[in-house]
């Protein structure tokens, strides 16, 4: 169950559109949070402050951060948002969006990258630009993971350094360009305004170690919508090196499990070296690894997984970066 504690906001550590990272100190001394000011509105120091404190005292690692849940410095507030579809519903941080949704039943062929990881957005993103730097990328931000894309530094950076053109939200997600309600309405929205499209959870994810039990069993989902809509379906693996569990070690089980539930149509699937993947209703391109990590460098991106800069476990990012080539030889 949740727990809440207040305390006092002590510093403003960082801004920007629709989220303030802060120090609170609820009784022992600062301690990191972050504000969804789209939700609750903006803090400032000296503010008493009701703080969601569940994932650190749970002692979780991605996504394991305070959350303020309401600034006691005021009495009311209200956004100047006049959407109509509510997300998060039934929630009390419930939001209310602008969904414009879309007529289109078919994205015509348009390359859609899915992978399970949100740090592996970023190998995609960079090995497409690199190949073909005059298409339009957009990523579709699934609701596996965090809900609000704000939360993104990662998102942030790729908007920035212009190796993402345009982002939708999706399903619960929130906070994107472009709001969508479900993964098929996100899929047509981003094939009007791009050539490519990559589509992954956002920051964070849940696992049980069970064979069904993770959030990126989604992949398998994304994929089948993709090929529904007469797109380009092309799989991101999750293989490490270095990841110090059994299960991901090698070729992931949730690569392994998700792909083997994707059953519409036959998925392209793209293999760096040290990475093997047979299976009957799909089809394995081999693709040379880019050095990925070693552009991440000469753009100035800080990309990690888990922890582990991908300079420590590069399988994990040229499998992103094999699906971003392949992506961008599709793009007429």
């Amino acid at each position: 169950m949740p727990s809440f504690r207040t305390g006092i906001v002590t510093e403003i550590v960082a801004t920007r559109a629709a989220l303030q990272r802060v120090l609170v100190d609820l009784g022992s001394g600062p301690e990191p949070a972050f504000v969804l000011t789209e939700i609750i509105g903006t803090v400032a120091t000296g503010d008493r402050v009701v703080v969601n404190t569940t994932a650190v005292e749970l002692g979780l690692g991605t996504g394991g951060s305070h959350i303020v849940h309401w600034n006691l410095a005021r009495d009311s507030w209200r956004s100047d948002s006049v959407g109509h579809v509510m997300k998060m519903r039934y929630a009390s941080g419930q939001v209310d969006v602008d969904a414009p949704g879309s007529e289109l039943m078919s994205i015509s062929g348009t390359p859609v990258v899915v992978a399970g990881l949100h740090s592996q957005v970023a190998a995609v993103a960079v090995a497409f630009k690199d190949a073909r730097p005059d298409a339009r990328l957009a990523y579709v931000m699934t609701d596996g993971g965090a809900l609000p894309i704000a939360l993104s530094d990662l998102v942030c950076e790729l908007r920035a350094g212009g190796l993402i053109d345009v982002t939708v939200t999706a399903g619960h997600a929130f906070g994107g360009d472009v709001e969508a309600v479900s993964i098929y309405d996100a899929l047509a929205i981003a094939s009007e305004q791009a050539d490519a499209i990559v589509v992954a959870m956002g920051p964070g994810g849940a696992g049980t170690g069970t064979a069904l039990g993770f959030s990126a069993i989604e992949v398998g989902n994304a994929l089948d919508a993709a090929a529904t809509l007469g797109g380009n379906p092309i799989a991101v693996l999750r293989a490490s090196a270095r990841d110090p569990r059994a299960r991901h070690q090698g070729l992931s089980h949730h690569s392994e499990t998700a792909l083997t539930l994707a059953t519409r149509a036959t998925v392209t699937v793209p293999t760096p070296p040290g990475v093997q993947w047979t299976h009957p209703g799909h089809s394995a391109v081999p693709v040379e690894n880019v050095g990925i990590a070693a552009r991440f460098a000469e753009r100035g991106l800080s990309v990690e997984s888990m922890g582990r800069p991908a300079a420590e476990d590069p399988l994990l990012f040229e499998c992103g970066a094999a699906a971003g080539v392949l992506a961008a030889r599709a793009v007429p």
